[in-house]
């Protein structure tokens, strides 16, 4: 009687050949992430520029999900930290991290898991008739969806980044005084519009190419 063939060989190639397009898809979005950080039109009076950082932000939640989302933005804050110049405005070095735009570059991380949760609809548990049950894979939801997620992602970045922002600028003896209503403003309203249009421009990309990704890399 012959044996029953082996699939183990293929199944670890099948598991290789994912991990090896998830760490391709992670650093690929932290390049991407880096090159639109330096897409810049400056602002006044406080020097917070106007980039594609969220943009290439939102793209990495609904592309890579939460997990892979989370290692994307620490790679691309690591690499920042250690002196690379990828934050805005070619700047680099752990300082930043802890200057006046260290909060939007924490919310970048933040809003990652967020974002998944808006974006994916949870799998089916289903019972089936010899006791056991499978759990079907989640679907990914449609432009609304897509739409909402950036503005909630832009949302919790705003929402750690301008207290910092304030409080940064507050601490600091040598910079002016700033109340909240211009930190609100200048940190976050004349961003507005352009929240509107990134997230549009996100779920219109996502639509395209969320359904692969979420199947292949997620």
């Amino acid at each position: 009687m012959p044996n029953a063939p082996d699939n183990t060989h293929d199944r670890l190639d099948e598991h290789t050949q994912r991990m090896i397009l998830r760490l391709f898809a992670i650093g690929s979005m932290t390049f991407f992430l880096a090159v639109c950080s330096q897409i810049v039109i400056p602002t006044a009076p406080l020097g917070i520029p106007l980039t594609l950082q969220t943009l290439a932000v939102v793209l990495t939640a609904i592309t890579l999900g939460p997990r892979f989302g989370i290692l994307s933005i620490l790679l691309y804050i690591a690499t920042g930290a250690l002196g690379v110049r990828v934050f805005a405005e070619g700047e680099g070095g752990w300082l930043t991290l802890f200057g006046q735009t260290g909060g939007y570059i924490l919310g970048f991380l933040v809003c990652q898991p967020i974002v998944g949760f808006i974006v994916r609809r949870r799998g089916q548990r289903l019972h089936k008739h010899d006791g056991t049950t499978r759990k079907t894979p989640g679907t990914v939801r449609g432009y609304g969806a897509l739409f909402i997620a950036g503005i909630v992602a832009h949302l919790v970045i705003f929402a750690i980044g301008v207290p910092w922002l304030y409080w940064v600028r507050v601490l600091d003896d040598q910079a002016e005084t700033l109340t909240w209503a211009n930190a609100i403003y200048y940190g976050m309203i004349v961003f507005l519009p352009g929240m509107v249009l990134k997230s549009g421009l996100a779920a219109a990309i996502g639509m395209l190419i969320v359904p692969t990704c979420a199947e292949k890399i997620w």
